[in-house]
This record gives structure tokens, C-alpha cells and sequence, in this order.
């Protein structure tokens, strides 16, 4: 213990290094709280891509946001260098292990440095945690958490107290509600969002198990909207097919999605980032997840006790993505099942 305390005094500055996706951000968002609670006086940073930055907007635990220069889709090293420098960290945190941030972090002379003991790299790190995410054994926010460790946090955080401290712009809420009110969405009812579309880090539900579900959702009494990206705005045509359900894919910025998701009852998506920022707003999320174990709900689930989770009810073992897709796996969920769990959940909200 005495050891530990020497190697790591109470932080005064610290940088968080997420530069990766929204839905893996938003599940690091806990980690500033956590500090704050612990570290009062302590500077919280986050590293960054410029695409996630509106997550970060106005948080209550977060003091400065830096956003990785890049060049051509490649970092930069040597402006990134220059900028954490002038920063001047005590230490830093690499949640997501990759060698050009890792070695930024290292070149820039942070004191103390903290990631996966794992990769080829970790030499970089001078505080090393040990644990295999791959093997799913608990969830990527836990994992996350799980860092703070280094820093004399301890991990008391489940689905029931978690706090991602996630906020609605105003501006943001404003310009969605008018678009809702000009699409002439009845906004006394309850907004269901459905977001068919993923970054293609899983396996998804298939086209027409969610033209399915949203056709039974559509005979009952709730505003059904369908967002995605703007390249997903013929997948949502296809899906919204004679329903009255409203197509917003392509409509709206990260800070809109934000602001959109906070007027809904309930979001259903494939695992994607938005079901995390659902999640994080309290949101009650309904998601569908592969078995496989690097894509499993137990690792990448809505970090929620407002949730269900739907699988696969083929009974494979050791799921890989060449075998689910061989399989089908995703079209052995049972539409029927799905929409009565919804039914029973929105008659309660």
C-alpha cells in the first residue's frame, strides 16, 4: 500500500483518452464523476475525436475538452505531442488502448500513465491494469471503471447508480420539438424511437424483423420515429413501408439526436451508440445482441436497469460472426415476443 501511495499522490490533473466511438464514450462518461467525488480539486480532461465532442457538451465533472488533430484520417503525432505538453497532466488515463495515443502520452512526459497491461505497447504504461475485455466477463463500462483503480477509486458502480451526467442542450431540445411539431407529431403521446441502422461493429436484426415490429407498434397508440444516419435514410423508407411512422434518419446532428432521444418513452436499436446515450438519459432502451462474446449484451448491453435485451434463441456455442451470419441467428427473434414485452413496458411508463 505504501508503494502504491508513492507511485500515485492525489492527481491535480488528469487527462481521459477516449478517441474512439460515441456509444464507447458515453460509457466512459461515468469515470469524470467518479474523480470529482473522490478528487474535488482534481482538473478533468478528455482527449478526443472531433465527430464525439457534443457528448462531452456542458458536462457538470468535465473541465476542458482537446480533440485529436488528425490528418488524411491518421493522427497526428507530432501537433498532438505539442498540445498535451503545453497541458502539463500528472496523469492520464488510456481507456482505449492504441499505440499513436498511447505514445503520445508517453513522448509528452505525463508522470503517471495508466492502461491495459496487454498489448505490445504497454511498456508505454508505467500503471498497468490486467484484464482480457474480450472475454466479456463483465461490461465495458465496468472495465472502464475499473482504470480508476490506479487512483485509489474503488468500482461501486452497477446498473441501478451508475451516472453518466449526460446533458440536453436547450437550443438543441428547441429546434427539435418545432421539427416535430412541423412533421405534426403529437407530442402528448408516447415517442417511440426505433434506430434499425449500426456502425457495423455487430450482427443486427434483419430489415424485416424491424418493419415487422414497427407495423405492430404502428396499430397502437404511440409516434413512431425512425432515425439513423443520412445513409440510412432508404433502410428507414424500407422499414417505415405503409406505416405512419415518421422518417427523421439523416434529419438531425449528435446534439439534436441527444436532445430527440430525451423527449422519447423508449429507443429501440441494434447495439449502437445511440442506445448508449439513451441509456445514459434514463430512457428505457430495448436492443437486439448477437451471442457472440466480443459483441454480447454482457459487454456492450445499455448499462441500465430500464432495459431488455432480445438474443438469438438458436442455442450455438462459441458464436462467431462468420457463423451467425452463416446461420441467421438474429432471424430467430421472435417479433411477436418482442412486441408484447414492449406492449407491457409502455403501458407502464
Amino acid at each position: 500500500k505504501s508503494i502504491f501511495i508513492k507511485m500515485i499522490a492525489e492527481p491535480k490533473n488528469i487527462l481521459i483518452v477516449r478517441t474512439d466511438r460515441i456509444g464507447d464514450l458515453v460509457l466512459t462518461l461515468p469515470l469524470a464523476g467518479l474523480i470529482k467525488k473522490q478528487y474535488p480539486n482534481c482538473r478533468v480532461s478528455f482527449l478526443i475525436r472531433d465527430y464525439t465532442k457534443n457528448i462531452l457538451s456542458n458536462h457538470p465533472f468535465i473541465d476542458n475538452v482537446i480533440v485529436l488533430k488528425e490528418s488524411d484520417g491518421k493522427d497526428n503525432l507530432f501537433d498532438n505531442l505539442n498540445l498535451i505538453k503545453q497541458k502539463r497532466f500528472d496523469t492520464c488515463i488510456v481507456v482505449r488502448p492504441m499505440f499513436i495515443p498511447s505514445l503520445i502520452m508517453f513522448l509528452s512526459g505525463i508522470k503517471n500513465r495508466i492502461g491495459t497491461g496487454y498489448r505490445w505497447y504497454s511498456f508505454l504504461f508505467n500503471q498497468k491494469v490486467y484484464e482480457h475485455r474480450k472475454n466479456a466477463e463483465r461490461h465495458e463500462l465496468e472495465y472502464n471503471i475499473n482504470l480508476l483503480e490506479k487512483l485509489n477509486i474503488k468500482n461501486n458502480v452497477d446498473e441501478s447508480n451508475v451516472r453518466y451526467d449526460l446533458q440536453v442542450d436547450e437550443q438543441s431540445l428547441q429546434n427539435v420539438i418545432k421539427d416535430l411539431l412541423d412533421e405534426k407529431i403529437d407530442l402528448q403521446k408516447q415517442i417511440v424511437i426505433v434506430h434499425p441502422g449500426s456502425g457495423g461493429s455487430s450482427i443486427d436484426l434483419p430489415i424485416n424483423k424491424f418493419t415487422e415490429l414497427v407495423k405492430k407498434l404502428d396499430d397502437d397508440d404511440y409516434q413512431i420515429i425512425l432515425t439513423g444516419s443520412k445513409n440510412e435514410i432508404e433502410l428507414c423508407d424500407k422499414i417505415k413501408s405503409t406505416s405512419n411512422a415518421k422518417n427523421l434518419s439523416g434529419r438531425f446532428n449528435l446534439t439534436e439526436i441527444i436532445a430527440l432521444i430525451s423527449k422519447s418513452s423508449m429507443f429501440i436499436s441494434n447495439s449502437t451508440g445511440p442506445i448508449h446515450i439513451a441509456a445514459a438519459l434514463g430512457k428505457f432502451t430495448v436492443g437486439f445482441y448477437p451471442k457472440i462474446v466480443s459483441c454480447s449484451k454482457e459487454r456492450w448491453g445499455p448499462y441500465t436497469n430500464k432495459k431488455i435485451v432480445f438474443e438469438p434463441q438458436i442455442d450455438c456455442k462459441n458464436c462467431t460472426s462468420k457463423q451467425c451470419k452463416k446461420l441467421n441467428c438474429m432471424d430467430s427473434i421472435d417479433i411477436s415476443k418482442v412486441y408484447h414485452e414492449i406492449k407491457n413496458v409502455l403501458i407502464k411508463l
